[in-house]
């Protein structure tokens, strides 16, 4: 545990989390592949259903995030930045404690993705930030007004029964972390214009994957390994 974690209370964040991107569907990323055109863009959306921080509750907030990179997310990649969008209902407890976990220095799954990114971080803000996620999965989305949309609907075809929805497990690249569902869908708005981010698009593939983290040690979070017992 590095001295940064160690001064960290313990902590438990539980939720959503999706994606719209430029690739086609399903996203390669998540995969661990090489994304559609060597390099991808899109945006990443997190809601708390449930969450603490020591004693400061996180139920209910949202973080936002605008992205990029070239190459292989998960092996060899460059040129990545980002841009973070904070809840702006959070009080200074609860934004400091955002900030901790979400900017890696509160340990588990989030310090390990932003170690494996380097990402030059263009900018962050607190804003409103809109989420909601249908109970059934059959669509999500995410807006900050008037610089950020992001929505999908869950994938289907002619072989899907009906009310089902196309999910994986145990992906090679959850973007989440390890042990995670993800179902997959195709966005109906991905638009950004934020912080030298700047695309409009749809049609693309689009993700939707739980997330269950505590800190700051590394690993599953106790609830989980609970509900797994």
């Amino acid at each position: 545990m590095s001295e940064t974690t160690a001064t960290v209370p313990r902590w438990h964040a539980a939720g959503d989390w999706f994606d719209t991107c430029k690739c086609n569907v399903p996203c390669p990323c998540s995969f661990a592949q090489l994304p559609t055109d060597g390099d991808c863009e899109g945006v990443l959306a997190w809601h708390i259903r449930e969450g603490h921080y020591g004693d400061v509750p996180l139920d209910g907030l949202n973080v936002l995030m605008l992205g990029s990179f070239v190459g292989n997310l998960w092996a060899e990649h460059s040129d990545t930045y980002a841009a973070v969008f904070v809840d702006e209902r959070a009080d200074d407890a609860q934004r400091e404690a955002l900030q901790m976990i979400f900017g890696g220095q509160a340990g588990s799954w989030p310090a390990e993705m932003m170690n494996m990114m380097g990402a030059e971080l263009r900018g962050m803000e607190f804003a409103p930030i809109e989420f909601e996620v249908a109970d059934d999965l059959a669509s999500w989305r995410a807006v900050v007004p008037g610089r950020v949309e992001a929505s999908a609907e869950a994938l289907t075809g002619p072989t899907t029964p009906e009310g089902a929805r196309a999910q994986s497990t145990n992906l090679p690249g959850a973007e989440t972390g390890p042990g995670q569902v993800a179902t997959w869908g195709r966005s109906t708005a991905d638009r950004a214009d934020a912080y030298g981010f700047q695309w409009s698009r749809e049609g693309q593939s689009s993700k939707h994957i739980t997330f269950d983290w505590s800190g700051p040690d590394q690993g599953p979070s106790e609830e989980a390994l609970d509900a797994g017992s």
